[in-house]
């Protein structure tokens, strides 16, 4: 078996023999105390280090393998960013899609009359989005008032345009499409144009001359 030979600490006799599995583990031992590894780097820079060596080698990687080496690397990469900006330049930031899960009203209740004077007043400082939130709000309140809806705090403008649609049966694709209007500019992040809300308001308006179909009121018989 191997062994390790030490001297005698007093220089006399014959070197000591250990074993080189002992030595070995006396060694790990002795390495292994706290007063070694005072100032070894820590669990998070090794990782860091790791991390960096990795992305050195990808970069060493695809430099070899693009044409032109680290400088045709690069253009590429310069050319996917102007790709990604111009394209985040003409769409936008990502919207999310519009939901129709939440209630039209949130707030007290108010007259429609309350709602058309808060839409007017949103729209003469061109807020177009509270705007067209008001005035959505009108319309559907004015029907409530009219009995052509129930009274329903919880609907939502996708509800009130289908359960409008049924005594106001001509103007059934405009009362869907101003709840989509009114989803997209609320939950969609889509910003409302004055066009938006003449069109929101030539609907409220007519529907508001408009004879209802009472067959399909609510309360009608049947």
């Amino acid at each position: 078996m191997a062994a390790a030979w030490l001297t005698r600490a007093d220089g006399d006799g014959p070197p000591v023999t250990i074993p080189r599995d002992a030595a070995r583990e006396a060694a790990e031992r002795e390495l292994s105390k706290p007063a070694y590894h005072e100032n070894d780097p820590s669990w998070f820079m090794r990782a860091l280090n790791k991390f960096w060596e990795w992305v050195d080698k990808l970069f060493s990687a695809a430099s070899g393998a693009a044409p032109g080496g680290t400088v045709g690397l690069l253009v590429i990469v310069l050319a996917v960013v102007a790709v990604a900006a111009a394209l985040w330049w003409r769409l936008g930031a990502p919207r999310r899609s519009p939901t129709s899960t939440a209630p039209l009203f949130d707030d007290r209740p108010r007259s429609a009359a309350e709602h058309r004077a808060a839409a007017e007043a949103h729209a003469a400082q061109g807020h177009w989005n509270q705007a067209v939130q008001e005035r959505m709000r009108a319309l559907v309140r004015s029907l409530e008032e009219r009995a052509l809806l129930d009274p329903r705090p919880g609907r939502t403008a996708d509800e009130a345009a289908t359960e409008a649609a049924r005594p106001l049966p001509r103007h059934a694709d405009a009362l869907r499409a101003a709840a989509r209007d009114f989803d997209d500019v609320t939950y969609g992040g889509r910003t409302a144009t004055p066009e938006t809300y003449q069109r929101l308001t030539a609907l409220d308006t007519a529907v508001e001359r408009t004879t209802p179909s009472l067959a399909a009121a609510p309360g009608a018989p049947r």
